[in-house]
């Protein structure tokens, strides 16, 4: 049992962060608070990396504050537990997604939607309760409030888990939320990287008609053939676009780069669906006129909250939805980052921190 946070030291750790907007990341030591009352301590084994943290560690959004120890899709043991905690001890498997803290007050919070808060605290380069700068899970150890933590599965491998606290949830929730999750309905996936292959698993899990759509017939094999997706279309292709016009309930749109939305949405049926979940770097021109004919909607969607974030891991578990990953040490990290940026990566990146981050 912890003792109270101002009876106990803080916790050394150790990790790799970036400094400055050149995004580079090197090893950094610093401080975790005290294991408290109603806190979780766990071993960091594996952390995925997100695009996301590649823009904060750049400072694209102007909002990083620095040094920034990125990465929040964080696994790893529980080592210590705080006297009110509850749902958790020692030796149990946890994970830690994008955000560590929120108002608990507010709508959002009392609806289980603490990803929709105002003062929604981040997993890094966002500030604590008590004023502290949060670090996130490229390093050894974390501390979370019992409420931030989620309980991984024992048959999900926590390298596997570790891109469904990020990549998984933000695919996951606009198919709950939006209503594509029926069996038998047809839903395509814009892209197919991080997110969009993760995307095509839940769909296939939920029972539905998958179909791909990319810039380049280069991946149609690896869609059908790996990742289970029932078709493939290239959208840079007239021809095999027309023949789908009107096919789709919905469409998850996971792409990041500048792109026309007109040709997704002439996919639809009538009230069907665009949900995007990608983060272009400059505004997307919507025609409202294809909209109208078909009363269709396009809309968007970020992470979730941890009720369902803890539902998305234990259905990934049960249906055998794992990420297709490529596990990396520590010290490879900045040439992972250059890697992505280059779409070199099937799917996602995860750090073994347990077994290369050392002192």
């Amino acid at each position: 049992m912890a003792r109270a946070p101002e009876e106990e030291h803080p916790q050394k750790a150790i990790g790799w962060a970036a400094r400055d907007k050149s995004g580079i990341l090197s090893p950094f030591r610093f401080s975790r608070r005290a294991t408290g009352d109603q806190d979780v301590t766990f071993k960091v084994l594996y952390c995925g990396i997100c695009q996301t943290d590649l823009h904060y560690a750049k400072n694209d959004w102007g909002t990083s504050i620095y040094p920034i120890v990125p990465g929040h899709e964080i696994t790893g043991i529980v080592t210590e537990v705080g006297s009110k905690v509850q749902k958790f001890k020692p030796g149990d498997k946890v994970g830690v997604g994008c955000l560590v803290g929120s108002c608990r007050s507010c709508d959002n919070c009392c609806n289980d939607l603490e990803n929709y808060c105002p003062k929604m605290i981040l997993t890094y380069s966002s500030t604590y309760y008590d004023g502290t700068i949060t670090y996130g899970g490229y390093s050894d150890i974390m501390v979370v409030e019992e409420q931030f933590a989620i309980q991984i599965p024992e048959n999900i491998p926590l390298e596997c888990a570790a891109p469904l606290l990020c990549a998984g949830i933000t695919v996951y929730s606009p198919m709950k939320y939006y209503g594509l999750d029926k069996p038998g309905m047809h839903v395509g996936v814009n892209g197919l990287g991080g997110l969009g292959h993760i995307a095509v698993k839940f769909a296939k899990a939920f029972g539905m008609k998958v179909t791909v759509l990319s810039t380049s017939v280069n991946k149609k094999d690896e869609a059908i053939g790996r990742l289970g997706a029932d078709s493939f279309l290239v959208s840079r292709e007239p021809d095999q676009m027309r023949a789908a016009i009107g096919t789709m309930d919905g469409i998850i749109d996971t792409v990041s780069a500048f792109h026309a939305l007109s040709p997704l949405i002439s996919l639809l049926k009538t009230n069907g669906k665009l949900v995007t979940v990608g983060l272009p770097d400059k505004p997307l021109e919507l025609a409202i006129f294809s909209l109208i004919l078909g009363r269709k909607m396009v809309g968007g969607s970020a992470m979730g909250g941890l009720k369902e974030t803890q539902e998305m891991i234990d259905f990934a578990a049960k249906h055998g939805v794992k990420p297709e990953i490529e596990v990396i040490p520590i010290d490879y990290v900045n040439t992972a980052t250059d890697r992505i940026l280059k779409s070199d990566v099937r799917y996602r990146f995860v750090i073994d921190i347990g077994n290369t981050l050392k002192a």
